[in-house]
């Protein structure tokens, strides 16, 4: 006597051409939760730093991060020729810090508390965590640039939620 489970009812699902639609494409992404965290250089221009919902971890062994970075970004051209930056984690609370770093023709470092890395890059003084890194490899990726740095210290100097964006726009956890 057989026990055997009957196979399953196989159907195809509609899909997006991402060819064709790339609204569909970024809608389909943006069911995606993720992080939001700041990266942030000094340079002699004085500091300068962008918003990222694309920030993770790529190795413990190396100590290794990544992120993509538009190629249109005037930040990342600012941040991508010295080499080194800090990376800090935002809280659910910062989401007038994300929304300030995302626009253009502002200082945006004007309105928060800031401490220095230990390689003296800017973090944001209650991020939930934060990263001093130097770029190890950068990456054409369309119309991005994927950099993968290593990591030379952090710390998580504080508790709290986190801030994640999702669907195209800032949500938290709950």
């Amino acid at each position: 006597m057989s026990t055997a489970t009957p196979s399953p009812v196989v159907r195809p699902l509609a899909a997006i051409d991402t060819h064709q639609d790339s609204r569909g494409f970024r809608d389909a992404l943006g069911r995606y939760p993720t992080g939001v965290a700041l990266v942030a250089a000094a340079t002699p221009d004085g500091p300068v730093g962008m918003a990222v919902n694309s920030f993770t971890s790529v190795s413990l062994s190396p100590p290794l991060i990544s992120f993509c970075a538009m190629l249109t970004s005037a930040s990342w051209a600012g941040i991508r020729p010295g080499r080194r930056f800090a990376v800090s984690v935002l809280r659910l609370h910062h989401e007038d810090v994300a929304r300030r770093f995302s626009q253009r023709g502002i200082d945006r470092f004007a309105e928060s508390s800031w401490l220095t890395s230990p390689s003296g890059h800017p973090i944001l003084e209650d991020c939930l965590s934060w990263f001093d890194a130097t770029i190890e490899t950068v990456a054409d990726a369309g119309d991005h640039e994927l950099v993968i740095a290593r990591v030379n210290a952090c710390s998580q100097p504080s508790e709290g939620e986190p801030l994640v964006f999702y669907s195209g726009r800032y949500a938290n956890l709950a």
